[in-house]
């Protein structure tokens, strides 16, 4: 029952996302920016705390890498 009112959400999410359609990059960016705060406000520090920081550093170097590789590849 707690899924009911899924259909009618996304009916309406999808109603708001074609009225912002212009809007819609803007957020997405805003979004994205969040993501990439708390991922350095919180994950990278917490990373360094270990006595492997420099695998940690590496390996942060790899995924950044790698996801600018395939937004490029695929985008």
């Amino acid at each position: 029952l707690s899924g009911v009112v899924e259909p009618l959400s996304g009916f309406i999410g999808a109603l708001l996302v074609m009225k912002i359609r212009m809007l819609l990059p803007f957020l997405l960016a805003f979004a994205a920016g969040a993501m990439i705060y708390v991922v350095v406000e919180e994950i990278i520090p917490e990373s360094q705390t270990n006595e492997k920081k420099d695998r940690m550093a590496m390996f942060t170097l790899i995924g950044f890498s790698l996801m600018m590789i395939l937004d490029t590849a695929l985008g």
